[in-house]
Parts: structure tokens; sequence; C-alpha cells
């Protein structure tokens, strides 16, 4: 399968961007679709942690005001995990441990990977790469977040069953820290022989 981007028209560029795309694609039926015109958000690519700490069966999720979920049930404060944009030349590892520390005073003894996956392909062309960060101290402090970066983060430790009821619930609901959670509860068995 193929496509063909004819053209990009800048249409905003701020603290985010946003490009108009003119492109067609092969059908799967046969031959190209007609040219298309889409506006797409452009977010850069980002990754997220879970932190875990194996020993005491915990995570560690923190909570921050999100303009953009005004509109959500418990109101704009959601419960998440760690999580930063890539800056040029960096690896996503290095974003991994930058954002652990920055946003919850911890260092990961090991990454593991979890996957990466698309926010919302038909109108953004940011990823996230998803990690697990295996972690053998718990957060000295409740409150992080970089003052020049306007962040405000209260942190949560709590067992990975009382955070997937929270899921459950709907008081956790965005997407990195439901594919997390769950993809965590899907593996928690590995981790168990680490802990012993």
């Amino acid at each position: 399968m193929r496509y063909e981007l004819l053209g990009v028209e800048s249409l905003y560029q701020g603290f985010f961007a946003l490009n108009r795309y003119c492109l067609r694609f092969e059908r799967f039926a046969g031959g190209f679709s007609p040219e298309i015109n889409r506006e797409i958000f452009e977010r850069g690519h980002a990754v997220a942690v879970l932190p875990f700490n194996v020993t005491r069966q915990e995570v560690v999720l923190i909570e921050q005001f999100r303009p953009g979920a005004l509109e959500a049930p418990g109101g704009p404060w959601l419960t998440e995990i760690v999580a930063g944009m890539i800056e040029p030349n960096e690896t996503v590892e290095s974003v991994a441990r930058r954002e652990m520390q920055e946003e919850a005073g911890l260092m990961p003894l090991r990454l593991i990977p979890m996957t990466r996956y698309w926010v919302s392909p038909g109108g953004t062309t940011e990823s996230i790469y998803l990690f697990l960060g295996l972690i053998d101290q718990m957060p000295m402090d409740e409150f992080f977040g970089l003052p020049e970066e306007h962040e405000d983060i209260k942190l949560h430790s709590m067992s990975l069953d009382e955070a997937l009821a929270r899921v459950d619930a709907g008081s956790i609901c965005s997407a990195a820290p439901i594919i997390a959670l769950q993809w965590l509860d899907r593996h928690k068995a590995q981790f168990r022989d680490v802990a012993s």
C-alpha cells in the first residue's frame, strides 16, 4: 500500500503547530483516492512511564491539571503517569529517566518497553512510547513539577489492584495510564519473580 504526500501548508505555529496536509492514498480495492486535505495537529512525540515498586507491588501515579479535560467526569485534574515530550537529539530512554526525576523524584533501576501507540492518528501526528520503570524506593515528597513549565504535580502511590479499580470506576480516564496499567496487569507474574 502506498500514499502520496502532495503538500504541507503551515496554518499556525505557536507552542504547537497546525498544518494542512494534501495527500492521496492507495485504496484496498485498487486505485488511488482523490486528493484530500486534512488539518493535522503537530505535537511531537512523547514518552510515558509507569513507576512500579516490585517489592511493594505498588505503582506511582501523578495528578495534574489538564486544560483539554475540562469536561472530564471528575474535572480537569487527571490521574496519569509520568510523561514528557521528546526533544531533538534525545533518546526515548533518556526522556523516561528525565521525566521520572522531574515529575516524581525517582530514578528507574530498569526501563521495560511496553508499546508505542499513536494518540489520535486521524488528526495528530503524536505518538507515545510507553515504559514500565522498575524502582526500589518510593517518592520522598508529595509535590513535584518544574515551575518554569507551570507544572503542579501531586503523587499517589497505590497497589496495582487499587489503580485498576480506579480505571474500572472511570476516575483514571486518560489513555496512557489505562494502557500501562492493563499491560502491567497482564505481565505482573514475571515481576513477582523479581521481588522474591
